[in-house]
């Protein structure tokens, strides 16, 4: 069965039983969904008093925390990238830390380090395990392109095993885990790009613009007088810990799945579903992390719309910021000034939704 229609409690059980699962049927579980969409609302109506616009934005960080991955923000210096990350900790009372990546930094500087401390009373030595900034909750990895390998991969492992290993012993991190991490676009001197097979780590690569003239004339009044408000906080860390489950609860028929796969699979050249321009473009495609991270953030971005099931248009919208950074582009590319945002947009074009085919 594929519809379209916004599910409510009542007309539940028409809408939610699709192929491929069993849906979200239990009292709990449409409970738990309306609290994830109703949540949605009430962060974005605390991030409104702090940030301007970026509506796109805040919905692809507020998908990465109701799944409970990581993502990239990539923007130029100034467009509030520390700042939303810092409010969303805020309002969700996550403990925050942020991590200024620097040609020196060191692994140690990051996971923590054994240092020896002395008793006061006894004068015996030991070992003490002092944590570094990787133990908070909301971690925001700011210019990870600008440390050396060895460091970005200390973070990374603790970003996907959730947690570290210092002198053979491993130390748990505090549950929900979440990296963000910022990119500056423009900056390039001096850098360490994170390699591909790190990069396809991150759910989304989301892109902050510039804002419209009337919304950046709001922001520069708002910081150059004085505002008073207060953050509330509606959503919390085990608000998050249940969202992870239920999303990965939420139906998805079986033709929606396949056009998830089908998109990742055209950006691969050299095989039977990449058209010509790929081929032409794209040196390595989109992994198969790709599709089920469009799968996963459709599924979120489905219930934060309240909806109880996957449409295809949920994985359309999605496309870009999954499939961004993990598209590798050819010197035929570059020197045509092709990107991989055009690559997508075409892929797009060349896979639509029929009314036929249509969630």
């Amino acid at each position: 069965m594929n519809d379209t229609s916004t599910a409510t409690p009542e007309g539940l059980a028409q809408t939610t039983v699709l192929e491929g699962g069993e849906g979200l049927t239990s009292e709990t579980d449409i409970e738990l969904a309306a609290r994830l969409a109703a949540g949605r609302e009430q962060v974005l109506a605390q991030l409104a008093k702090q940030i301007v616009g970026q509506g796109e934005v805040l919905d692809q960080v507020l998908m990465t925390l109701f799944v409970g991955g990581n993502s990239i923000l990539t923007g130029v210096p100034g467009l509030a990238k520390t700042l939303i990350v810092q409010t969303v900790a805020e309002i969700l009372d996550l403990k925050f830390s942020r991590i200024q990546f620097t040609p020196d930094l060191m692994p140690s500087d990051i996971t923590g380090t054994d240092i020896i401390q002395e008793d006061h009373d006894t004068g015996r030595r030991e070992m003490i395990f002092m944590p570094g900034p990787i133990f908070a909750q909301i971690v925001l990895a700011d210019e990870i392109n600008r440390t050396p390998p060895k460091t970005q991969a200390a973070l990374l492992e603790a970003m996907q095993e959730h947690r570290v290993t210092v002198q053979g012993r491993t130390y748990d991190l505090e549950q929900p885990f979440f990296v963000f991490a910022t990119q500056n676009p423009i900056e390039l001197e001096g850098t360490y790009p994170l390699p591909e097979a790190q990069l396809d780590r991150f759910m989304f690569n989301i892109i902050i613009d510039h804002l419209p003239e009337d919304e950046e004339m709001e922001i520069v009044d708002a910081t150059t007088t004085l505002r008073e408000f207060t953050l509330e906080t509606r959503v919390t860390g085990d608000d998050l810990r249940a969202f992870h489950r239920l999303v990965r609860r939420v139906p998805i028929a079986e033709p929606i799945l396949r056009y998830a796969v089908h998109l990742v699979r055209m950006t691969r050249p050299d095989t039977p579903e990449a058209p010509d321009f790929v081929n032409q473009w794209v040196q390595y495609g989109a992994s198969v992390r790709a599709a089920q991270f469009m799968v996963l953030g459709a599924k979120a971005k489905a219930l934060m719309d309240g909806r109880y099931h996957v449409a295809h248009e949920d994985v359309r919208a999605l496309a870009r910021p999954v499939m961004r950074h993990r598209i590798l582009t050819n010197f035929h590319a570059e020197s045509e000034r092709v990107t991989t945002d055009e690559i997508v947009g075409r892929l797009l074009e060349l896979a639509p939704v029929t009314p036929s085919g249509m969630s």
